[in-house]
């Protein structure tokens, strides 16, 4: 019996080794095609359009800004102290006053008969004093001769000290009557404009009554602004009122003409207790207002400058790059290409930033940062350009979508 040995055509054996052998050279070639799409394909990409804007270094304001009504630092609702009728009335609606200026007159005719009566009494009162004062001087001469016993003189001494009692009552009725009587003539407590003046000649008004005041006088100059802040910022007002004024600006409200100048004023008061329902603290601030700007009740914006950070960087809030918790810039590197650097925002200004970790020569890139990588070339134009933002922008995106057509 003979064996048998299983043969292998050789077109086979040859095909076979062609196969591996191709695959092998593929393996060999496809290391440096990988390698090739990191920085060495950006630097061989073609230069990217991009508009930059140089760092600024400057003083930048800390600021906060809040919603405040304006409140008179004094107001006086003015009331009758007394049932009568108006007599006279000297004040006109938003009539400027000054302290102490008469502004109403009532009927005093009751008041004034009270008063007389009074001082009558009072003068009948001393007349009986004198006349005791005299009974009793004579009781001590009598005394002193012996024609009288000591009781006689202690009753003169009794009914003269009695009668000294009634007369200074009697001055003290004189002076309860005296302001019952003044009471008719209203004066105003305080400098300030008046409001709409609710009574008239002939009107009846009355002591106590809880109806409408007789007009109100309210303090225009200086004036005040109470807002609120967030207790977030508690700390860094305190350390800003301890090391002097603190200064507040009063923005023009809406629907002033453009162009208005804003009011300037400071803080007089920062309240006792933050509310825990809202989480703020109330604030007062004083305003300087000859020329009537602001009014009581007026709803407006302000803005407190806490503090100035000196010589910090600022760059645009849109050169910023977000991803997750970190934030970076591109700017434009020795050899022209594009360099991802890390920075830390300090604080954020509405289309401004203030941060951290850039040179103050650096170049920072606005428009056409979403095409690049770092070490990209870069053709760079001021931000703002027209060549700067679409051209770039549109070929990049054609070339994106090109490749991923491919």
């Amino acid at each position: 019996m003979r064996a048998t040995s299983p043969w292998i055509p050789c077109g086979l054996v040859l095909t076979a080794l062609t196969v591996l052998a191709g695959c092998g050279g593929k393996d060999k070639a496809g290391a440096p095609a990988a390698a090739a799409s990191g920085p060495a394909a950006a630097a061989s990409a073609p230069p990217q359009n991009v508009g930059v804007v140089k760092v600024r270094q400057a003083d930048v304001p800390i600021t906060v800004e809040a919603s405040g009504t304006v409140t008179a630092l004094q107001s006086v609702d003015l009331r009758a102290q007394t049932t009568s009728t108006v007599a006279q009335v000297f004040v006109k609606d938003g009539q400027n006053v000054k302290k102490g200026e008469l502004l109403f007159r009532f009927d005093d005719r009751a008041d004034r008969a009270a008063l007389d009566k009074a001082r009558a009494q009072l003068a009948r009162d001393r007349a009986s004093l004198a006349d005791l004062e005299r009974q009793l001087n004579r009781a001590k001469e009598l005394k002193a001769q012996n024609f009288i016993a000591q009781n006689a003189v202690d009753t003169a001494q009794a009914n003269f000290e009695g009668a000294q009692a009634l007369v200074r009552s009697d001055e003290a009725a004189v002076q309860a009557a005296q302001v019952s009587a003044s009471y008719n003539e209203l004066r105003a407590p305080i400098s300030g404009r008046v409001g709409i003046v609710s009574v008239y000649p002939g009107s009846l008004v009355q002591a106590n009554a809880t109806a409408l005041p007789l007009v109100n006088i309210a303090q225009l100059d200086p004036i005040g602004i109470t807002f609120t802040v967030p207790e977030t910022q508690l700390g860094s007002l305190l350390a800003a009122t301890r090391a002097g004024e603190l200064d507040v600006e009063a923005l023009p409200p809406p629907g002033s003409p453009k162009g208005a100048p804003s009011i300037k004023g400071r803080v007089s008061a920062v309240d006792n207790l933050v509310d825990s329902s809202t989480g703020t603290i109330r604030v007062k601030a004083e305003f300087d207002n000859q020329a009537r700007t602001l009014w009581p009740g007026q709803y407006l914006r302000v803005r407190v400058t806490l503090r100035t950070l000196k010589g910090v960087t600022v760059v645009p809030q849109a050169a910023i790059i977000m991803r997750g918790n970190d934030r970076s810039v591109y700017v434009v590197g020795p050899d022209n290409t594009a360099k991802l650097v890390p920075v830390q925002v300090r604080q954020a200004m509405g289309e401004q930033a203030v941060v951290e970790g850039l040179d103050a020569t650096a170049q920072v890139v606005m428009e056409g940062k979403q095409n690049l990588r770092p070490g990209t070339p870069l053709r760079v134009q001021p931000s703002g350009s027209a060549a700067a933002s679409a051209p770039g922008a549109a070929s990049g995106a054609s070339a994106a979508a090109s490749g991923a057509g491919k």
